[in-house]
């Protein structure tokens, strides 16, 4: 068993979302939006440092996930978004919790099975893969995909240990 935060970094919004990885089950927890609303950036990147700490504390997860930047074409939403990334994956740290980094690419491959998959695709994956009804905003659906794709890709991970151990194990 593992609770996962999964994490959707933007300088407006930053998604979270948790769930419990129980096996190959996935358990959803909670998920929801830190917005920073001010104009400053210092004061906007203390306020995602403060609110991922605060999720941190109430959910207590053992493990933790963040989408990478994405390079447009704008520089200086590139650099913005990066240092929003910069002050959630240092909330995690903070908290000892090591960061799982995935492209969006990767993220959209794990939960739709494309690559190439757009928001409303991922939002309905994400709602079916943990059974959710109702609306979720965008940003921390986006969280939970993060969350889900770690999680697959850790079984993925321990499978994989599991078959070359046995496989060792089996020639000697």
């Amino acid at each position: 068993m593992a609770i996962i935060l999964g994490i959707d970094p933007g300088s407006r919004v930053t998604g979270f979302g948790l769930i419990n990885s129980v096996g190959n089950k996935l358990e959803y927890i909670s998920c929801g939006c830190i917005r920073t609303d001010t104009p400053s950036q210092p004061e906007r990147l203390k306020k995602i440092f403060d609110g991922i700490c605060e999720v941190i504390e109430k959910y207590s997860p053992q493990q933790s996930a963040i989408e990478e930047v994405f390079m447009g074409k704008n520089a200086s939403s590139a650099l913005k978004l990066g240092q929003a990334r910069g002050s959630a994956m240092v909330a995690c740290l903070h908290h000892n919790l090591s960061v799982g980094e995935y492209s969006a690419r990767k993220v959209k491959q794990a939960v739709t099975g494309s690559g190439a998959a757009d928001k409303i695709q991922m939002q309905h994956m994400v709602k079916a893969l943990l059974s959710l009804s109702g609306t979720i905003a965008e940003d921390a659906a986006d969280a939970l995909g993060v969350a889900i794709c770690h999680a697959n890709t850790e079984a993925s991970l321990i499978r994989m240990a599991g078959a070359k151990s046995f496989s060792r194990k089996r020639l000697k």
